[in-house]
């Protein structure tokens, strides 16, 4: 009965990947090699299951890979991909100087302390992430927030809203939890003593903290920065409404090709080849999430 019981939970997780997973990944994969059409769906071949295995031998022959090789043509779809992968860097990287303060911060101070500051990082996951990202639009646009202390201070206003720096700014708001909990989990779970052991044998606070402290903190601060990229290079809603028309994203593509051009092929293509850029980033993140809970 035990042995029964085992067996059920560890077959439910890979149910669980084969319907919310597998099966979605099949059908965009399938939906990537086959071709727009004036229909409804709007894309060919159709797989007819009343003609049996000739309908599917039909269903196999008509699929192709015409639509990657228009992705390799089309510069839209390229500066695309290279933007959000360029966004995304930046965007880690920007985390990583403000996050690694914040995270080291707050495992220096007393428990009681840390704790009510842990709880203020997570805090904004409280309200909707739409609304929050609206937020940053009445803060940036021209007569918004931002500039209107500005005025108070006697500067000039600043254009901000529907460009790049208004995405970076969205970016790093929204994931900066996302990076400072990863590296807080590290800083809060060093020893100490090493701090003193190398404060003992010469070593000043500074040379302590790069020579101890920064490298036993590496796999927080990798874990952190792979898991603000992974989900920001594919990111939507943020370019879209804290960015402006040049400002290019694969989210954004994806959602016009599906959406607003009705060319599901070409959405698929380009959700599959995000998938298989991020694929290393996620197993390396899978590495180092392992090695900062071990």
């Amino acid at each position: 009965m035990k042995r029964g019981r085992s067996s059920l939970a560890a077959i439910l997780p890979f149910l669980w990947l084969a319907v919310f997973f597998a099966f979605p990944f099949f059908l965009v994969a399938k939906l990537s090699l086959s071709d727009t059409a004036l229909a409804i769906p709007p894309y060919t071949p159709r797989l007819d299951w009343s003609q049996g295995l000739a309908g599917v031998r039909a269903f196999l022959a008509g699929l192709d890979g015409e639509t990657y090789a228009r992705l390799t043509k089309d510069s839209l779809y390229l500066s695309a991909y290279l933007s959000s992968l360029r966004l995304a860097a930046e965007g880690s990287g920007l985390l990583l100087l403000i996050g690694y303060p914040i995270a080291y911060g707050i495992s220096r101070c007393p428990p009681r302390v840390r704790q009510a500051l842990v709880m203020a990082v997570i805090l904004p996951f409280w309200t909707s992430f739409l609304i929050r990202i609206y937020a940053w639009i009445a803060i940036l646009k021209p007569a918004g927030v931002l500039n209107a202390v500005l005025h108070v201070v006697g500067l000039p206003p600043l254009d901000i809203l529907n460009t790049e720096t208004a995405v970076l700014l969205g970016l790093v708001y929204a994931y900066l939890p996302f990076m400072v909990l990863p590296l807080y989990a590290v800083l809060d779970r060093q020893d100490e003593s090493l701090i003193e052991a190398a404060q003992d044998l010469g070593a000043t606070p500074l040379a302590a903290f790069w020579r101890v402290t920064f490298p036993l903190s590496l796999p927080g601060a990798l874990a952190g920065a792979l898991l603000c990229f992974i989900p920001m290079a594919g990111e939507f809603v943020i370019p879209d409404l804290l960015g402006g028309s040049d400002t290019l994203m694969l989210g954004r593509v994806i959602w016009t090709e599906f959406f607003a051009d009705r060319d599901w092929p070409a959405a698929s293509a380009v959700a599959i080849v995000l998938l298989a850029t991020l694929v290393v980033p996620i197993l390396l993140f899978e590495r180092q999430q392992a090695k900062v809970l071990s």
